[in-house]
């Protein structure tokens, strides 16, 4: 039994470096993609700007060689920033604490160039949430703000940006940059950067 177990084992090393380097060289990646990213938005409707840091996923299927349709969302926290007072008021630096958090969800093609090292372009359509909170971030204060989507606060959002991803074989980097632009009795435009991991299949 042990002896069957060690066979077993060491043909599994054997097999999985003979894979992993057919995938390299021919592999078949052209079905679909999950990541997950570091978010930052620089909110510009507010002065100062509030720059917003969160959290985010992001999920493709492959419609053509250099053609994905993509999916994403993210999440982020409420932000202190800080004011300086002048005029009719005690001069200085103030602390303040924002209590809105941006939920993104947003749908749309993703045009890329070929190789290892890809330049893309995409344009998305979806939505940003604005909503309240002072408790500390968790996955119920997500789901509320998920669940929320659609009532106030909601509001249709238009995203054209652009960046380049790395992959070495299945896995790779992306940085993203673009202008995540709302509608709310007017056109607002906030540069929005995403840096992160994604997987291909």
């Amino acid at each position: 039994m042990k002896r069957s177990i060690r066979l077993a084992i060491v043909g599994i090393l054997v097999a999985v470096p003979s894979w992993l380097l057919a995938q390299e060289r021919g592999g078949d990646y052209d079905h679909a993609s999950v990541g997950i990213f570091a978010d930052y938005l620089s909110f510009s409707p507010t002065t100062p700007n509030i720059n917003f840091v969160g959290f985010g996923a992001r999920t493709a299927f492959n419609v053509g060689h250099h053609t994905q349709l993509e999916a994403e969302m993210a999440y982020d926290f409420q932000r202190s920033f800080t004011t300086n007072c002048s005029g009719n008021c005690v001069p200085g630096v103030t602390f303040v604490t924002t209590r809105i958090r941006p939920l993104t969800g947003l749908f749309g093609p993703k045009f890329e160039t070929p190789g290892k090292i890809k330049f893309f372009a995409t344009g998305k359509v979806g939505f940003v949430r604005f909503s309240e909170s002072s408790a500390p971030v968790t996955l119920g204060n997500f789901g509320n703000a998920v669940s929320g989507v659609g009532g106030p606060g909601t509001h249709l959002a238009l995203y054209p940006g652009a960046g380049f991803e790395g992959f070495w074989g299945a896995f790779g980097l992306r940085l993203e940059a673009g202008d995540e632009i709302y509608l709310n009795n007017g056109t607002f435009h906030n540069l929005r950067v995403t840096f992160g991991l994604q997987f291909r299949f």
